[in-house]
């Protein structure tokens, strides 16, 4: 049996159409939102080349202030997106974000 698997985050939010803006800044593009009916919460996936994101305005569907680790290829030019300094790490040079509603996103490049 060949089927696609795959693990994907959700992230509770208070304002999607906020949120998405805030993950593009990360590189991420919206792919499709589903409501329910006019007035119902979002539920949108964001993605980034092969990772994606759920990003849902529904209470029940997550905790607030989850902690994200977003592997990069340049980790450097997300740092200056967002006007912070990485760190060196062991493992990989490393920034850590906060979205605007308090998820921790921490991005690194691994060190060879």
């Amino acid at each position: 049996m060949d089927t696609d698997e795959d693990v994907i985050p959700i992230l509770r939010v208070a304002d999607a159409a906020v949120a998405v803006a805030w993950y593009g800044r990360l590189g991420f593009t919206p792919t499709w939102e589903h409501r329910f009916g006019a007035g119902f919460p979002a539920f949108v996936e964001v993605a980034r080349g092969g990772v994606r994101l759920f990003l849902s305005e529904h209470h029940d569907d997550a905790r607030p202030d989850t902690l994200l680790y977003l592997r990069v290829h340049d980790v450097d030019a997300l740092a200056a997106e967002f006007g912070v300094r990485p760190a060196d790490r062991p493992w990989a040079r490393e920034i850590e974000l906060r979205d605007p509603d308090g998820n921790r996103v921490r991005v690194g490049t691994p060190t060879p």
